[in-house]
């Protein structure tokens, strides 16, 4: 099984966690750190850490972060570069939290690499246009 780390600047991680559970349920393996005021990468690193000892990361982790390059991003490249079964997907939104979830729940491997394609690809998927232009009478 693979863990799943949200992280974000401020509260966004544990929101994004929250609404999507709203969709599927209590999620078991996964968990959510924010970067608070005041908090700098090795707070957050530390964060990292102590949710990979909680969680079952035996078939790997992904990171699902905010902004690339950004302190939460950094913070997990520390990690990232230290196991090759952890790997980080930026830009996390609902859509990619949620396919995710489902990915792990259903058991669908531990191929981090996969997992990350299959991560970017729900984020896109995700993001869609309606306009009244798009609608015919």
């Amino acid at each position: 099984m693979f863990a799943i780390i949200v992280g974000t600047h401020g509260r966004l991680a544990e929101e994004l966690l929250a609404s999507a559970e709203m969709i599927f349920g209590e999620a078991e393996n996964i968990a959510s750190v924010p970067l608070v005021p005041g908090e700098g990468a090795d707070d957050v690193a530390a964060k990292y850490e102590a949710a990979l000892e909680r969680l079952d990361a035996s078939g790997g982790a992904l990171f699902l972060l905010d902004l690339f390059g950004g302190t939460p991003y950094n913070a997990a490249c520390r990690l990232v570069l230290k196991n090759e079964k952890y790997g980080i997907v930026t830009g996390v939104n609902l859509p990619m939290l949620v396919e995710m979830a489902n990915a792990q729940a259903m058991d669908e491997g531990t191929d981090i690499r996969s997992l990350m394609e299959k991560a970017v690809e729900a984020g896109k998927k995700g993001m869609q246009l309606f306009h009244k232009s798009t609608v015919s009478d």
